[in-house]
């Protein structure tokens, strides 16, 4: 039955969090015929999308507003409005507490929410970055309190985001999808729906494969981004060492080694959070995972190397730090998005802060910010500005910066990101000053 209505587009999907995750995929599902109704508790976001404004750079606002104005997309603060959905997906956030210990509440939540209104023939979809048995030993206990039975009255499957902000190549239709389901045909049901709109669909033995498989994708990038990073520091401890250089020596192997870069952290939702998610969960079967630990540690401790490059910098150039004026380039975790998640430029802000003079920042697509409980302004890029400023600090190597006019300005430059040609003004995060 509800294959049929999916073949024939006549099943309603439900999203759950409509976020950097939930609405790309409400978008995509809209876009195919499927009627999508997204649930938030964010009202001005529900008020946004329903007037078809995008908060988010991977999702044009005219295809959203078309989507809006044929009907395809609702958005709603009424957890009620799930109980008109057959296929659902949970797209909330999945943190960390102050101890570093998984936060699911978003996700028990959202499944309180679903077993209120469960009913036969319906599809779940987890889809929130969580450790290994999350979807069976959390989510499947609450949706059992309504009576129903999985695999038979209902279907759970987990299927990993793996949306990558900024992406121009790859985005929800052509990047492959992984799915685990609780039984065979929870696994088949999922699988078939996503066919409709994703191009590779590869499902796997059970949920906790695919909880496993997302885990162990950003971890690999944690585990490398720090490899890389100690080398970067050490290459300055040794001096006369680039390890851009060595970066792009090392990359004209044709096989056995792929190309990661320092910088001053890990951002995003999911890299800094999943080394901590699947610690937590392997301390439950007295394993240590000592080796992912220790590089979580490593990304974590790289604004403060920042800052005290940054601090050694300024006294080098002549310039007392803590009468120093300091600018800083980016604030986006990555280049070319507005995605403040976690980002380590927010961190070394709040570092630096303390001890210097002065800290303003400027964002192409960060137009204002929270530094604990204060709002900070983005302040205008210009050759004038940067002329104000006793150093300034790239952070984030935004596309639309010009950087020629960054170092023909600039006192003084901290490039954490190779977007600069070296100069006497400028020291580079992994080469080491001289």
């Amino acid at each position: 039955m509800l294959k049929n209505l999916i073949k024939s587009k006549k099943a309603t999907v439900g999203i759950v969090g409509l976020g950097y995750v939930g609405l790309p995929i409400a978008i995509e599902t809209a876009a195919k015929g499927f009627k999508t109704i997204g649930v938030d508790i964010d009202g001005d976001r529900v008020k946004k999308i329903n007037r078809g404004v995008s908060f988010i750079s991977d999702v044009e606002s005219s295809n959203l507003k078309k989507l809006v104005r044929k009907r395809y997309i609702k958005a709603t603060t009424d957890q009620r409005q799930l109980r008109h959905c057959d296929i659902i997906m949970i797209c909330v956030p999945t943190p960390i507490n102050e101890n570093k210990e998984p936060d699911l509440e978003p996700v028990i939540k959202s499944a309180e929410w679903i077993k209120n209104t469960l009913r036969r023939e319906q599809l779940i979809i987890l889809k929130s970055t969580t450790y290994p048995e999350t979807t069976e030993k959390v989510l499947l206990p609450i949706l059992a309190r309504s009576g129903l039975k999985v695999g038979h009255d209902f279907y759970l499957a987990f299927c990993p985001e793996r949306i990558d902000p900024g992406n121009k190549r790859y985005g929800v239709v052509n990047t492959p999808v992984i799915i685990g389901g609780v039984t065979r045909k929870c696994t088949s049901i999922a699988t078939f729906f996503y066919k409709q709109f994703v191009h590779h669909v590869h499902p796997v033995s059970s949920p906790r494969s695919a909880e496993m498989t997302k885990i162990l994708e950003n971890t690999f990038r944690n585990v490398n981004i720090a490899l890389v990073n100690e080398f970067a520091q050490l290459c300055e401890r040794m001096g006369g060492i680039d390890i851009w250089e060595v970066i792009s020596a090392a990359q004209t192997k044709p096989f056995g080694f792929m190309p990661f870069f320092p910088g001053p952290g890990v951002g995003g939702h999911c890299i800094p959070i999943d080394p901590y998610y699947l610690s937590w969960k392997a301390r439950e079967y007295d394993f240590h995972t000592v080796f992912i630990e220790l590089s979580a540690r490593i990304n974590e401790d790289m604004p403060y190397f920042v800052v005290n490059k940054t601090i050694e910098a300024l006294s080098q150039s002549g310039v007392c730090p803590n009468k120093a004026k300091v600018l800083l380039l980016g604030m986006a975790f990555k280049k070319d998005i507005s995605d403040l998640r976690h980002s380590p430029a927010l961190k070394v802000l709040e570092i630096l802060e303390p001890r210097v003079a002065l800290v303003k920042y400027h964002d192409p697509h960060v137009d204002e910010l929270m530094l604990g409980k204060k709002r900070v302004k983005s302040v205008k890029f210009s050759r004038r500005e940067l002329k104000k400023y006793d150093a300034v600090l790239i952070l984030t190597d935004h596309s639309w910066y010009d950087y020629d006019l960054i170092v023909k300005n600039a006192r003084l430059i901290v490039d954490t990101r190779n977007a600069v040609q070296d100069g006497p003004n400028t020291y580079k995060l992994g080469v080491g000053i001289q």
